[in-house]
Formats: C-alpha cells, sequence, structure tokens
C-alpha cells in the first residue's frame, strides 16, 4: 500500500534522507550528549544553505525530536500578565496613557496589571486582544 508519505520518499529525496539517517538515526533524545549531537547535525543543515528535499525532511523530524526533549528538561514557563501586556506594549511602541486612552481600561487597572498586582480578566483579555490584534488565547493562557 503506498502512502502519501512514502511518495515523498523515492529518488533522491529517499538517498538524502536515508544517508543522514544513517549517519544520525532519528531517535529519541534521551541526554544532554544526544542534544548536543543532534545540534550539531542540524546547524550543519541550517548553515549549508540550500538543502534537499530530503534533507528538509530529516531536519523537520530531528527539530521535533530536539524540540520534545528540550520541552521536558528545559521547559520554559509561561509569561506572566505583567510580562504579556508590557511586551506588546513595547511592540506597538504605547505608554500606560495612550493604552488607557484608546482602551478605556482605567490607569489604575493597567498600573495594576503590570506591577503584578493583579491578573487579566476575561474583560480584559477581550479588549487587549482586540486592541493588540492578537488571539485571546495568547492573553488567556494563565486563567
Amino acid at each position: 500500500m503506498t502512502t502519501n508519505i512514502s511518495r515523498r520518499f523515492r529518488g533522491k529525496v529517499r538517498n538524502d534522507y536515508l544517508d543522514l539517517i544513517m549517519k544520525f538515526p532519528l531517535t529519541s533524545i534521551r541526554s544532554n550528549d544526544d542534544l548536543e549531537a543532534a545540534q550539531k547535525v542540524m546547524d550543519r543543515l541550517l548553515t549549508k544553505g540550500d538543502v534537499s528535499s530530503g534533507e528538509e525532511l530529516y531536519l523537520d523530524a530531528l527539530s521535533d525530536l530536539v524540540a520534545a526533549y528540550e520541552d521536558d528538561h528545559y521547559a520554559i514557563p509561561s509569561a506572566s500578565d505583567a510580562d504579556m501586556l508590557r511586551h506588546l506594549m513595547e511592540a506597538k511602541g504605547v505608554n500606560q496613557a495612550e493604552l488607557h486612552r484608546s482602551t478605556k481600561i482605567p490607569k489604575s487597572t493597567i498600573s495594576e496589571i503590570l506591577n503584578g498586582k493583579k491578573p487579566f480578566s476575561r474583560q480584559i483579555i477581550v479588549t487587549l486582544a482586540s486592541y493588540f490584534g492578537v488571539e485571546k488565547s495568547i492573553l488567556a493562557h494563565n486563567l
């Protein structure tokens, strides 16, 4: 039975992919040494410039394995509501007064959020998401 996936692995694509598999097999990364070796392989491919379709498929798979290991061992904590609001304000180039004027969010509420004293409410999330043009889910991670 031929699948869409197996159709991608023909000719040069298959040869390039399997050549990389033979040099550095795609298996679970279980240590920092494995991680370092995988990153070196990825770096070589990325600095090469133009990669073939087979190399790109291999790179995608290897980067998924690296990401899985890093998620388990080097998890990055979610940004606080204060950090998120500060970042969005800097990115848009607005200060607290402009945010207040544009959204009608009370100045005291903006200040309390930025000082980590108050979390986003559902209504604040809706207002900020609309103002900054981002998905509500980005701001709702701490609810």
